[in-house]
């Protein structure tokens, strides 16, 4: 087991940026103004379980920055940088030095929904939009049921898979 440098890890965090910049820009799905799906969550997690909380809320802040720089979609709206960096945030401090548990990806997903996904980005919504809250809370809902197992199943694969493999690194 070898210790990981300090530019080791700016390197892992920037291709954790890399990967998240291209599956939330241009490998994601917008089904409607209000509702995406994407599978970006998945570096942020990792780099949140391998790094920390503040690392993983800084890494998925800076990639929102950069997301919204270089290929926006849509005004930018810094509530969308701060969910991004609480997102990080959470699965830091649920996953981070500790055991990689199905219900601990269930509880960091699970929180990430109601805080994150459910009321700080309808919220932004709302806000951008001028639509009301509760209209648009009804899809949001729906749509973060159907994506809550789908990212807990592969958020426990990309650990078993990938992070556990880079975690010997550290």
């Amino acid at each position: 087991m070898t210790k990981m440098t300090k530019a080791k890890k700016i390197v892992t965090m920037a291709l954790f940026i890399a990967i998240t910049f291209v599956l939330s820009r241009f490998l994601s799905i917008q089904l409607f103004p209000t509702i995406k799906i994407s599978f970006a969550f998945l570096p942020i997690a990792l780099s949140a379980m391998l790094f920390g909380p503040v690392y993983g809320g800084v890494m998925a802040g800076i990639e929102d920055l950069i997301g919204a720089i270089l290929v926006p979609k849509g005004p930018f709206f810094p509530g969308f940088t701060l969910s991004a960096f609480i997102v990080g945030l959470i699965y830091g401090l649920v996953l981070y030095k500790k055991p990689k548990t199905i219900t601990r990806f269930i509880v960091s997903s699970l929180l990430i929904t109601i805080i994150v996904h459910i009321f700080l980005n309808t919220l932004w919504l709302s806000i951008l939009f001028d639509k009301a809250f509760i209209l648009i809370t009804q899809t949001r809902i729906l749509k973060s049921l159907i994506m809550l197992p789908i990212e807990v199943i592969t958020l426990s694969l990309a650990w078993k898979y990938l992070g556990t493999k880079i975690e010997k690194e550290i």
